[in-house]
């Protein structure tokens, strides 16, 4: 039996700082393939080449990545800094509205680090450009130096809602996770539901109220050794869940029915 296609979107990269490409990190690949139990499909996030109808159609559902470039400012009405960093237009001309059609269509998809941004942004939400530079906020981003066994070790806590999604899908108020990124969500966007923050405060996990569809979307990054970490697993097999349903022609999954 053919597996349910998951979307991956891919980030713009110059190969040996010249040749231009759409990459995807092979984590993402394998934790989608191996725990969520479907067929990995790299997008090129750009509308030259894609449009979303097509991607809709296409794909069962859409692994948001995470990527070095940021959502520009502009996408949330702000004007671009220095501390903004650098963007991906192409991309957000793709990822934003696919996330307005998903959660409209009840389309599954699975935010991580930009793509939880994405997600916020899509909906009407704001960032801030360096959640360190905040008074009492912690350094959320990835260390300049080591392995990446200790780039990707699990950092801080992340304290879920009492008897939220998060909360029934890992089975524990707190939970341990890897953090590397700069940016987070200053306002929440329109039906974001903030139910998952860190030590000092900062959105880790969201999702979509009164959403037909699977949209959980985290702020660390959970496709780091998914078949083995006791948070990460839970998730991806969710969200696997969900898009077989979707390929199937099924209603979404009971888990998130009340969330």
């Amino acid at each position: 039996m053919a597996r349910p296609v998951v979307g991956i979107i891919g980030n713009s990269y110059l190969l040996n700082d010249q040749y231009p490409t759409h990459a995807g990190g092979t984590m993402n690949s394998d934790a989608v393939a191996n725990v969520a139990g479907c067929l990995p499909l790299l997008i090129p996030a750009d509308p030259r080449f894609v449009s979303v109808e097509e991607l809709l159609e296409t794909c069962d559902g859409f692994l948001l990545t995470g990527g070095r470039p940021n959502v520009h400012p502009e996408e949330y009405g702000e004007d671009e800094t220095e501390a903004h960093g650098q963007f991906d237009r192409a991309r957000d001309a793709i990822t934003l509205p696919l996330v307005r059609a998903c959660v409209e269509r009840g389309q599954p998809f699975l935010g991580i680090c930009r793509g939880f941004q994405e997600v916020n942004v899509a909906l009407g939400g704001t960032l801030h450009p360096e959640i360190r530079d905040l008074p009492g906020r912690m350094n959320h981003r990835m260390p300049p130096d080591g392995t990446l066994e200790e780039k990707f070790a699990l950092r801080h806590v992340v304290s879920v809602s009492e008897g939220g999604v998060f909360h029934r899908l890992f089975g524990a108020r707190e939970v341990m996770t890897n953090t590397l990124h700069g940016q987070g969500i200053k306002c929440p966007g329109c039906r974001v539901v903030v139910d998952g923050v860190a030590p000092d405060g900062t959105p880790e996990a969201i999702y979509v109220k009164d959403a037909p569809g699977f949209t959980l979307s985290v702020q660390w990054h959970p496709e780091w050794d998914a078949a083995n970490d006791p948070v990460s697993r839970p998730l991806f097999t969710a969200f696997g869940d969900a898009v077989r349903a979707w390929a199937d022609g099924r209603s979404r999954p009971v888990m998130q029915k009340s969330a």
